[in-house]
């Protein structure tokens, strides 16, 4: 079992950034994959980035790229996006989401989707 608390969303003027942290916490022991995800009003949950536990891979959906970055530190459990140049349609309820076996790739692209899954963080982008 493990436990996701996401932390940093909040309401930012376009063009600016956030930087939000996904906390892991239970039995982490065994490698993992690890990363965010967004679901906005009316639309189907996406991946964004996802990383493995140990940090060695990175996957980026077309969303995230140029803009976002993920991080992870593995002592500590925690999962970070720094989102950069943000936008209004990067409005969003934000997740983090986990699955042991699987690889960052397959993580964020759902196949499987994550077994695990935090309570979301509200980003919202408007002037």
């Amino acid at each position: 079992q493990v436990q996701l608390v996401e932390s940093g969303g909040g309401l930012v003027q376009p063009g600016g950034s956030l930087r939000l942290s996904c906390a892991a916490s239970g039995s982490t022991r065994d490698y993992y994959s690890i990363g965010w995800f967004r679901q906005a009003p009316g639309k189907e949950r996406e991946g964004i980035s996802c990383i493995g536990s140990n940090g060695d891979r990175t996957y980026y959906t077309d969303s995230a790229k140029g803009r976002f970055i993920i991080s992870g530190d593995a002592a500590e459990k925690m999962v970070y996006l720094q989102m950069n140049d943000l936008k209004p349609e990067d409005t969003a309820v934000y997740y983090c989401g986990a699955q042991y076996g699987t690889t960052p790739q397959a993580l964020c692209v759902m196949w499987p989707p994550p077994g695990y899954w935090g309570q979301g963080t509200q980003v919202t982008v408007s002037s």
